[in-house]
């Protein structure tokens, strides 16, 4: 058991980013890491996923398609916001009060909505960063982005501006609020990303 090795005060660790900044990568090492348990907060609550066809699907559902087509990325990110806060963050608060021994990430975990559970004895958050072209390789890659037709590629630039959107705030944010951060960028590997995560969490 590696709980007591981390922090005899720390209980519970939050990784907030947006999406395909590497949440989930650096929460599962951290947690095999820690022997801690490890949530997402992809699975609290439903609300329209990424604009391409996923693994082991066929197409992309209606719904997904009329959102990211009918809304600009200002009303994406907006719409995404609200979701966090009315659907998840009262989930979020309830897990983080309740058990131990916990690392949960997500791009719910918006530093504007989580600012004062930060702050309770005993929670620790840190946030994922990267450039734009990060993002834009990342997303591009995952959705076959150069193999889609022309209808496809203009639902995957709407959820790629929205990414954008959604760090540049982010990242205003965890500065204004003296937050820690890691620009993945500065990472070489997994286990790098994770001993690093590690380190600030202490220091702060």
């Amino acid at each position: 058991m590696n709980q007591l090795k981390f922090s005899n005060e720390t209980r519970v660790i939050l990784i907030g980013g947006s999406s395909h900044a590497g949440k989930s990568t650096l929460a599962q090492s951290l947690a095999v890491k820690l022997d801690w348990n490890y949530r997402s907060t992809d699975k609290l609550a439903r609300h329209p996923g990424r604009p391409w066809i996923q693994q082991n699907k066929k197409f992309i559902p209606q719904h997904v398609v009329e959102h990211y087509k009918n809304l600009s990325p200002e009303e994406l990110f907006l719409d995404v916001i609200s979701h966090y806060e009315k659907n998840v963050l009262p989930l979020i608060e309830d897990i983080v009060r309740s058990e131990e021994y916990l690392i949960i990430e997500g791009s719910a975990l918006y530093p504007g909505l989580i600012k004062n559970l930060v702050c309770e004895n005993g929670i620790k958050a840190i946030w994922l960063t990267g450039s734009e072209q990060l993002f834009r390789n990342r997303i591009y890659k995952e959705s076959n982005f150069d193999n889609v037709g022309e209808d496809e590629k203009y639902l995957i630039e709407k959820f790629l501006q929205r990414t954008l959107l959604y760090n540049q705030r982010m990242m205003e944010l965890v500065r204004n609020l003296g937050f820690i951060y890691i620009d993945v960028e500065s990472i070489s590997n997994t286990d790098e990303l994770s001993t690093k995560c590690m380190e600030m969490i202490l220091k702060n």
